[in-house]
């Protein structure tokens, strides 16, 4: 898992790993760890998921906003 840098400085984000067809996403405050995969969240979204991962920055409102129960 790679720190998520949290350029807001508040994202309930703490980590996050890309993986090829999904992306895991660890919150602060929680072990759990969510996969949002193209099967379940579909590619649109997984990508931008992963974009906005490897920025730092708005990846916890994105998930709130679109994708908060298409986890696996």
């Amino acid at each position: 898992m790679q720190r998520y840098k949290n350029l807001s400085g508040d994202s309930g984000v703490y980590a996050f790993e890309i993986g090829m067809d999904h992306i895991r996403v660890q919150f602060h405050g929680t072990g759990k760890i969510y996969r949002y995969s193209y099967y379940r969240a579909g590619m649109t979204h997984v990508e931008e998921l992963k974009r906005l991962a490897l920025i730092g920055r708005g990846l916890n409102s994105y998930i709130v906003r679109n994708v908060r129960f298409l986890y696996d």
